[in-house]
């Protein structure tokens, strides 16, 4: 049983298969394509290159760590700038977040093409950049997750207000009458509620009241 496709087992089953990695990074506006090494292919109707005349090129892919509990698989991929404008640009907040996918491929050294469907090694995104300068070196480290990484994200946004409920629910007024509210009220989560309380600072109520369960 194998995940690769019938053409790319042919291929690799063959006598020395001509292998290489490519990396696709989904920008905001630009798809950033490189390979592990020189030169230029095309993988569908795409061109990955060996150096980006805008961003660079890759100086290296660190190995998978897998890990559990309340982390998700990350991988290293480290960048070389072209420039300061580049390492600027890419190492900015409004990178995070974006799409990268690891491909092996294998090309035909008879037809000069990459044989169909690349398995993907590992698809994530852009979490966390780390500038390495040396003498006469600047390197661009991004720490990219899988993309399990979103099934950790807590909610820590959301409240019991007419405003955020719109802001999900537009037109929806169904908390517009809510006031007065004190209660703290577990929100996405399974908190036990030991006392049932009614609070409020409305004098036409009357003053606070607790009520044990």
């Amino acid at each position: 049983m194998t995940q690769l496709t019938p053409q790319m087992n042919t291929a690799l089953a063959g006598d020395r298969p001509l292998i290489f990695g490519c990396v696709e990074i989904n920008l905001p506006g630009y798809d950033l394509l490189l390979l592990d090494g020189a030169g230029e292919v095309m993988i569908g109707n795409r061109k990955f290159v060996g150096r980006d005349a805008i961003y660079g090129a890759i100086d290296s892919v660190g190995k998978l760590m897998d890990s559990g509990g309340e982390s998700a698989p990350v991988i290293t991929l480290t960048l070389l700038p072209s420039s300061d404008a580049a390492l600027a640009t890419l190492a900015s907040a409004r990178m995070q977040g974006a799409t990268v996918v690891f491909r092996m491929a294998v090309l035909d050294k008879l037809t000069g093409k990459v044989v169909p469907d690349p398995y993907i090694l590992f698809a994530g995104e852009l979490d966390i950049p780390t500038v390495k300068w040396a003498l006469n070196s600047r390197r661009l480290e991004f720490k990219v997750t899988s993309v399990f990484e979103r099934f950790f994200q807590i909610e820590e946004g959301k409240r019991l207000a007419p405003s955020f409920h719109k802001s999900i629910w537009p037109g929806e007024t169904g908390l517009d009458g809510v006031t007065f509210v004190e209660i703290p009220v577990p929100w996405g989560q399974n908190l036990p509620t030991p006392w049932i309380q009614t609070r409020t600072n409305n004098p036409a109520i009357g003053p606070s009241t607790g009520i044990k369960s």
